[in-house]
């Protein structure tokens, strides 16, 4: 998945206005303890990532 498409996704579901927010400051055991920037930082995927706030947030299977 390209980092567009992740973004997409992310303000598709949270709002352009909380995407970021959420990303900046939702810290998830299902990316390791980090928010979705420090896993992106870290060197994960944006696929993972995407995976990892989906599993957290309960996003539905349409969504993903």
């Amino acid at each position: 998945m390209r980092l567009t498409v992740f973004w997409e996704r992310m303000t598709d579901y949270f709002g352009a206005a909380y995407a970021d927010t959420f990303a900046r400051d939702h810290v998830m055991s299902e990316l390791g303890g980090r928010t979705v920037y420090e896993a992106l930082d870290a060197g994960w995927e944006a696929r993972s990532v995407w995976q990892g706030v989906c599993a957290a947030m309960g996003i539905p299977a349409d969504k993903r």
